[in-house]
């Protein structure tokens, strides 16, 4: 699953979505996490309701099942979520490796919810539709 966080400094989710210089992304199941790419932004992000800035942000983590954030805008948060990514807002900085960590921890033992749905975003579309029959036990 591929997790994107808003960053200002790469080392920590201190960002606004929309005013983000950074989105890093990273790969990460119940064995680590790998650093996959860094999307740069340019100086030009603090425009209040410029919807255009946030094009090329959607566009940067359309693969991604979630996104941390310091804060998100109201419609942006819809933009996101219509895009099936689920955005995590976080109280004050906090270290993209230990979000990693504890997201990590998660993934070994059972994922609430809506993060096993999250999980479904890396699988192709008809996997998530198949019922898993495969310890079901059938009697004439």
């Amino acid at each position: 699953m591929k997790i994107a966080f808003a960053t200002q400094d790469q080392q920590r989710v201190d960002a606004h979505f929309g005013w983000a210089k950074h989105l890093a992304v990273y790969e990460i199941d119940a064995q680590g996490h790998n650093f996959v790419q860094d999307f740069p932004f340019g100086d030009d992000l603090a425009e209040d309701g410029n919807e255009d800035k946030l094009a090329p942000k959607l566009e940067a983590i359309r693969d991604c099942a979630i996104v941390y954030v310091a804060a998100i805008g109201g419609s942006a948060a819809a933009r996101v979520v219509a895009s099936k990514i689920h955005p995590i807002k976080v109280n004050q900085p906090e270290p993209i490796a230990e979000l990693l960590d504890r997201m990590q921890v998660v993934l070994q033992g059972t994922p609430p919810p809506w993060l096993r749905k999250a999980l479904l975003k890396d699988q192709a579309p008809d996997a998530a539709l198949r019922p898993d029959f495969e310890d079901e036990e059938v009697t004439p």
